[in-house]
């Protein structure tokens, strides 16, 4: 029999709830230890918004100014609550909308960005450079989460129609016929 040292390893404290789901509550030993997180989508995704109101803050007063201040805000700090719908997503195929919803929007508010930074008597907004940069990178964030929910889903979707066809083919063969 193989024995085992009696050093203490360091565990998370894992407490179920009664609707089976797994609740950390980890130590305090084990948050000093754990690297931290890296920059939060959600984060991400206030900073970009607070970078857009204050764009469209920037821009002069004029009726097209106004007009393209208005869709740019629109759609510009939409990605920030829409995120937040796709974390109450409601199924898989919900989740999935979501996602689209957001980079539909990141896209649209990416054509804005062009447009503001086409416009001559504008010159160069002071936040349009940062958020040019910062759009290009939520946008392949979010095509990259699109791939990846699309792709698990029509793998869970493949293996429970197989997992059905299996079912129905067991209970022909295997149960006997009155």
């Amino acid at each position: 029999m193989k024995k085992t040292s009696n050093t203490q390893r360091r565990t998370l404290n894992i407490e179920w709830s009664a609707d089976g789901f797994c609740r950390e509550t980890p130590t305090e030993e084990y948050r000093n230890n754990k690297t931290p997180p890296k920059y939060d989508l959600e984060d991400r995704l206030l900073d970009f918004a607070v970078n857009i109101v204050e764009l469209t803050e920037s821009l002069p007063n004029t009726r097209s100014e106004n007009h393209i201040a208005g869709q740019l805000l629109r759609c510009g700090t939409s990605p920030l609550s829409n995120h937040g719908e796709v974390e109450a997503a409601e199924s898989r195929k919900d989740f999935l909308h979501k996602l689209r919803i957001c980079l539909k929007e990141l896209r649209e508010t990416k054509r804005w960005l062009r447009l503001v930074g086409r416009l001559e008597k504008l010159g160069q907004p002071a936040n349009l450079a940062v958020c040019s940069a910062e759009i290009e990178e939520l946008i392949r964030i979010f095509a990259a989460s699109v791939r990846t929910a699309a792709k698990k889903r029509e793998r869970i979707s493949r293996f429970s129609s197989l997992a059905s066809s299996v079912g129905r083919w067991t209970s022909d063969v295997c149960l006997p016929a009155f």
